[in-house]
Formats: C-alpha cells, sequence, structure tokens
C-alpha cells in the first residue's frame, strides 16, 4: 500500500485572511482593553444611577417636578451620563488618529470601510446594552422612593418599557453621531466641538428666531428627538416616538456615511 501522504499546511494566506468576525473581534478586544472605556462607561452608568436616586428621594408630591414624566425624571442623569458616551465615540475614532494606531488598523484592513463598521458595531452593541440594563436599575431604584408618590409607576404600564429602551436607543444614536464626527475630523478636540457646537448648542440659537418653520425643524435635531424617545409620555414641542427615532437614525447614518466618505478618500 503506499503511504498517505501528510496533510498540506494551511497557508498563510488563509490562516490570516480578513473576516467581518476577525474585524469584529478585534473592535470589540481593542475597546473593552482600554482605560479610557471603563472610566467613560462607568462614569455615565454613576451620573445616571447618582442622579436618578436623587430625584427619587427628594422629589414630594405636588412639588414642582410633579408634571414632569416619571422617566424623563427618573434618568435626568442621561444629560450628563451622555457627554462620558460622546466623549467615548469620538475616543474610538479620533483617538486613534491622535495616537497613531489608525495606521496598523487600516494596514490591516486595507479595505478600510470595515473597520468603521466594526467600530460602530461594537460601540452600539456595548452602550445600548449598558445604557439599557442601567435604565432599568435605576428606574427600579428610584421607585423604591417614588412608590408612595404621584409619580409612582410599574414598568408593566404603558410607556414605561418603550421609554427606557429609548432611553438607551437615544443615548447609543447620539453617540455614533460622536463616533462619526471623531472619524471624519480626526480630532478628539474638534470633534468635541463640533458635537457640543453643532448638536447641543445650534439647536437653542436657532429656537430664538421667530419661526414657526425653524421651531418645527429643530424638533427632529439630534438631542430634541433624543428627549422624546425617552419620554412615556408625549412632550410638548417634540414629535412622536417614531418620527424621533428615524431622525436620530439619519442623523446617525449620514454622519457615518460622510465619514466613510472621508476614509475611503483621504489618506491616513
Amino acid at each position: 500500500m503506499t503511504p498517505a501522504s501528510p496533510a498540506s499546511p494551511p497557508s498563510p494566506s488563509s490562516q490570516y485572511r480578513v473576516t467581518v468576525p476577525r474585524i469584529l473581534r478585534s473592535e470589540w478586544h481593542k475597546l473593552h482593553s482600554l482605560r479610557s472605556t471603563w472610566i467613560t462607561v462607568v462614569s455615565a452608568v454613576v451620573m445616571v444611577l447618582g442622579v436618578g436616586l436623587i430625584m427619587g428621594g427628594t422629589y414630594t408630591s405636588g412639588g414642582g417636578d410633579s408634571d414632569v414624566d416619571t422617566i424623563v425624571l427618573t434618568l435626568y442623569g442621561s444629560m450628563l451620563g451622555q457627554l462620558c458616551l460622546i466623549v467615548l465615540g469620538i475616543l474610538m475614532t479620533a483617538g486613534e488618529y491622535a495616537t497613531g494606531m489608525i495606521r496598523s488598523s487600516l494596514t490591516a484592513v486595507p479595505t478600510r470601510l470595515p473597520v468603521l463598521w466594526a467600530k460602530a458595531a461594537v460601540f452600539a452593541a456595548t452602550v445600548f446594552t449598558v445604557m439599557f440594563a442601567t435604565a432599568l436599575i435605576t428606574f427600579a431604584a428610584a421607585q423604591a422612593f417614588l412608590h408612595d408618590t404621584d409619580q409612582a409607576a410599574s414598568i408593566t404600564d404603558p410607556g414605561i418599557l418603550r421609554a427606557l429602551a429609548g432611553n438607551a436607543g437615544a443615548l447609543t444614536l447620539l453617540g455614533l453621531i460622536a463616533l462619526g464626527l471623531g472619524a471624519l475630523l480626526r480630532s478628539v478636540p474638534g470633534a468635541i466641538g463640533a458635537f457640543i457646537g453643532g448638536v447641543m448648542i445650534l439647536p437653542e440659537i436657532l429656537g430664538m428666531l421667530p419661526y414657526d418653520a425653524v421651531e418645527r425643524a429643530i424638533m427632529y435635531f439630534p438631542t430634541q428627538a433624543a428627549g422624546a424617545l425617552g419620554s412615556a409620555t408625549p412632550i410638548p414641542g417634540t414629535v412622536s416616538p417614531g418620527p424621533a427615532l428615524l431622525a436620530l437614525f439619519l442623523w446617525a447614518g449620514t454622519t457615518l456615511a460622510a465619514a466613510a466618505l472621508a476614509l475611503n478618500r483621504r489618506d491616513v
């Protein structure tokens, strides 16, 4: 009998072929191994939970906040927490340009765009999971103080669970806008300034103009749409949750598309 020939070893090209799961795994390890990730995420969680406990513990029926939506009252800390997540999104992209790590990432993935999509996917999965869990815990903790007030609510009440998920989704999409700005501008200070100026301050300035069309348009700006998503009841001067979610998706998608175009056309 002729001895069987040994199986040929896999070629180096097949061993180190770039695949989507490998890119995702690389970005996952990169994100979760950085100290800045833990600092920003933990800070966001502490702010949301801490402010929620303060609001619940100090609330009295019939006070100045009695007409505020229960979820908005409970998750007031999201306004502070979102700043941490915005910084995290910017650091995921612009931070790599600052350190020069982006060259290694794009050398390993010459087609470039999968790196951006993987960053966005890993960021979205991480932030939504953490912030949704935080919203659930904060709501339950705050209700321990609010159960005998006019802000008492149950997670099974209409709109409550949707608003908790909407809050986490809004924070995630705002972070994706920041991530896209970081990739587009390639500067951490520049992206932070652009987000604060363009996303947070500009709508407030435009709101001073005495035009109905401008007021209606402002309802679809990112921070205003985010507020509509995180409320269990309609907020005067905002759109309903469906259009608000669509608006946020469009803002995030447009920013990431612009970043993808720049990534393809510009040198590193």
